[in-house]
């Protein structure tokens, strides 16, 4: 199965979402949040403190990570503004999040200086509350990434560095608890993902420059090759079929800042998306 290239010109996109009709992206070192409505692309906001992990509070605001300042912004059309510090909970970057149906945010960090040659270390999930309370969960994680909701309500963490996604129940408060490991993946790099209305997780694998479709329990059912290092997808399109997938041509920022050369690729698949992002 092969991606067709809809869209160039970015550095290193992140956090691909599928909203209002439109795909949603961050652009790292373009300092930007875009959407691309067909071809065509649109600044929505900067971001100076460099854009990842998207999504929307319900009363529509959109939330941004901004990873270098380690904070949880809202953007409301007009006006950026800071929904939570989490300065004092992580230490190094911030990354991807999922937002809950109501509101609550699952904000991945990095855990230890991963472009300055740091040895890698567990970190935790933060848990930001629809009103900005900022809580840590209790659990150690490897480099968490990508994250996706059931629609049955539980969690599902990608760790990088454990080539496994983990999932979590959410009590009554929003934090994650009955932690099981949902699927190992020998040789799997996760990063960012989505669900399928089947329960399967479509994972990007930076390192292994593809997307795989893995069930519960870690079968892998499908493969698609990219030329270029896969760095996350996400299901969208009228009905949800679509698979869009963001690529560049490594993870390394001296590779792809100012670059250009990170592209919006797409497939068609049998399964439509389902639960969140």
């Amino acid at each position: 199965m092969a991606t067709e290239i809809i869209h160039g010109g970015l550095d290193f996109g992140e956090g691909p979402r599928w909203h209002d009709g439109r795909l949603w992206f961050s652009d790292f070192f373009r300092h930007g949040v875009f959407t691309l409505d067909g071809t065509s692309e649109q600044l929505v906001v900067d971001v100076p403190g460099q854009p990842s992990g998207l999504g929307w509070l319900p009363d529509g605001r959109m939330l941004i990570v901004s990873m270098l300042d380690r904070r949880l912004l809202t953007f409301d059309g007009e006006q950026l503004e800071v929904h939570a510090d989490l300065s004092g909970v992580s230490q190094h970057e911030c990354n991807d999040l999922v937002v809950g149906p109501d509101g609550t945010a699952y904000v991945s960090t990095f855990g230890f200086d991963l472009h300055g040659g740091g040895e890698p270390q567990p970190t935790k999930m933060v848990v930001v509350s629809p009103d900005g309370t900022v809580r840590v969960a209790e659990d150690d994680v490897w480099f968490p990434n990508g994250s996706v909701i059931t629609p049955e309500g539980r969690l599902i963490v990608g760790e990088t560095f454990a080539a496994r996604y983990t999932s979590y129940a959410l009590d009554e408060t929003g934090m994650p608890v009955d932690r099981r490991v949902w699927a190992e993946v020998e040789g799997l790099t996760p990063d960012g993902c989505c669900l399928d209305a089947e329960g399967r997780i479509w994972s990007a694998d930076p390192v292994a420059r593809r997307v795989v479709l893995i069930e519960e329990g870690g079968r892998v059912l499908e493969e698609i090759p990219t030329e270029q290092s896969a760095v996350a997808c996400m299901l969208g399109g009228h009905d949800r079929r679509t698979l869009f997938i963001l690529t560049c041509r490594g993870t390394k920022p001296e590779r792809v800042a100012g670059a250009g050369t990170g592209r919006v690729e797409t497939v068609q698949v049998e399964v439509p998306g389902a639960g969140r992002p």
